[in-house]
């Protein structure tokens, strides 16, 4: 019996006639939902999103950042052999990004640009100094949350995010049910166990040094992470730039794009008018 040919992860997003490719990592999701900031991207370069594993319910997530990037890399060799490359990510999809490059170097292949969109490590794994402010905030906004629960649900609450925080089996294990229980359709049941997948493999992936340039752009309202990037990348990259855009982690890449869009316009011109 014939196994179901796999589908490429790659999903083009906007067509073009210059090379190199785009290429754009996805977020926790897992989904290639960049379409109108692909759209605003003013090059002649075509642009694909890149699709997690198991998005479509037909195979099983990876939970390691080292496997998608060995997996999205298998498939790369049939869309673009051979570099420069041209790789983005977008929050989680910057570590999956920052993983595939590190891997091309190692191959003796060329890096164009890489671009880490308002992406950092697990705060475990960010310089002491990072964590303690980062810390605050979320109880902060976790208190601010759970005020405007009934004091049973704001238990709940509470006793779940800590056993998830202390890495306890049983809040996994909650969180694994059969999808059927939470009434969900077959397609949200598999976007879910994507985005399960992908936060264990956040939780556990630490950044190695990077021995090549890495752009940084950085939401200037930052809900999530740290106000001073270069104190989290500084050290793992031999040369780092950062750049700020208007909006916040959430809407820079979906209402919010137009300054992103016009700055990786212009990263990518400068880039590819260097291998000219």
């Amino acid at each position: 019996m014939s196994s179901r040919p796999q589908a490429s992860p790659f999903v083009q997003l906007k067509a073009g006639s210059e090379n190199p490719p785009i290429l754009i990592a996805h977020g926790l999701d897992g989904v290639a939902s960049f379409s109108e900031l692909a759209k605003h991207i003013r090059t002649g370069n075509p642009i694909y999103g890149i699709q997690a594993k198991g998005v479509d319910g037909m195979e099983e997530p990876f939970d390691r950042i080292e496997d998608m990037a060995k997996f999205y890399l298998d498939w790369l060799k049939q869309l673009q052999p051979h570099g420069p490359y041209i790789l983005l990510g977008y929050s989680f999809g910057g570590l999956v990004a920052l993983e595939m490059a590190q891997r091309l170097l190692e191959n003796q292949e060329q890096i164009a640009l890489l671009v880490l969109i308002d992406a950092f490590p697990h705060p475990r794994f960010m310089p002491a100094g990072q964590r303690l402010p980062l810390f605050i905030k979320r109880v902060r906004r976790h208190a601010d949350q759970m005020r405007q629960m009934s004091l049973p649900k704001a238990f709940a609450y509470f006793a779940k995010g800590l056993a998830r925080k202390l890495h306890i089996p049983g809040v996994w294990a909650e969180i694994e049910r059969p999808p059927e229980t939470l009434g969900l359709t077959p397609s949200e049941t598999a976007l879910r166990r994507v985005n399960q997948r992908a936060f264990w493999a956040y939780v556990n992936y630490r950044p190695r040094f990077y021995p090549g340039k890495i752009k940084l752009v950085t939401a200037e309202t930052a809900t999530f992470f740290p106000r001073n990037p270069a104190a989290v990348w500084g050290d793992l990259a031999s040369e780092l730039e950062v750049e700020v855009v208007p909006g916040d982690h959430l809407n820079i890449v979906t209402t919010e794009f137009h300054a992103l869009a016009a700055l990786l316009t212009a990263y990518v011109k400068q880039a590819t008018c260097r291998q000219v």
